[in-house]
């Protein structure tokens, strides 16, 4: 690597790195996996003076179950999600989402919570836990942090609502009822690439809930009230996009709506 000089601490716990990130203001940068944040600072896109890593804090790398939910700690790896060494909320739902991402390489570092924080449009979680219903529960010094629902949080490519020294601490995923139906369909130009368009639907009668989610637009997940039938019927929710790519979101959200049927 050949990034700008910077300071480094490992904390040893939420309250101290959230002071640390305190004290280095806008020059401090969260660090876990680093699978985002690692070619930025080789490339130098990202000049931070202080990385403040937090991959081995112990409140980040735990999973709590409920009888409604399963909330996950923001540094579990997508390896660890993949090799089902946590509970899943039904029908291997998130085991399949993290065994799609990227190369084993990436899955054995990448977290998460990281993933969540970078807002990569077309990274998985993004538009998978916003279909999901899932919301980021948030550490920060003084307040003790707060619950935002994804559909909120990612503002822009990259922007969150996330504040200024505030730390992604988990995620909340709601689950599925015994009569969910989940659909996912991701395309790519070949496995392990980001994705060129993803459409996510969620049915879960039980819970009088359904939900579609188009990803990987550039912007935030596009949460959609309808699946409609034709391309240019995307048009008003999917501003600036071409017709070809909109064939392309089309034809992800509807596949992964068939997946919901069969």
């Amino acid at each position: 690597m050949k990034p700008f000089p910077f300071d480094y601490e490992r904390p040893r716990d939420l309250a101290e790195a959230a002071k640390l990130l305190a004290q280095g203001g806008d020059g401090a940068r969260v660090i876990a996996g680093g699978q985002s944040l690692g070619p930025m600072l080789n490339l130098r896109l990202t000049r931070p003076s202080l990385l403040v890593d937090i991959s081995r804090l112990p409140e980040l790398t735990g999973v709590e179950t409920s009888s409604d939910a399963l909330t996950i700690g923001a540094a579990v790896t997508h390896a660890a999600i993949e090799d089902r060494r946590i509970p899943d909320i039904g029908q291997e739902v998130l085991y399949r989402i993290a065994g799609g991402i990227a190369y084993r390489a990436v899955r054995n570092r990448g977290t998460m919570g990281g993933s969540i924080a970078h807002a990569d449009p077309a990274a998985d979680w993004v538009t998978a836990l916003t279909a999901l219903g899932a919301s980021v529960v948030t550490y920060g010094a003084g307040d003790g942090g707060r619950t935002i629902p994804l559909d909120g949080f990612f503002l822009a490519g990259f922007v969150t609502a996330l504040k200024p020294g505030e730390i992604v601490r988990a995620i909340r995923v709601p689950r599925l009822s015994a009569s969910a139906r989940w659909g996912w369909y991701k395309i790519t130009r070949k496995p392990g690439e980001f994705a060129a368009a993803i459409g996510a639907v969620l049915s879960d009668p039980a819970r009088n809930l359904r939900r579609a989610v188009i990803g990987a637009t550039g912007g935030p997940p596009v949460l959609m009230q309808e699946i409609p039938a034709e391309d240019d019927a995307l048009a008003p929710a999917l501003p600036g996009i071409d017709a070809i790519d909109r064939k392309l979101y089309g034809a992800a959200l509807r596949r992964a709506a068939a997946i919901t049927r069969t």
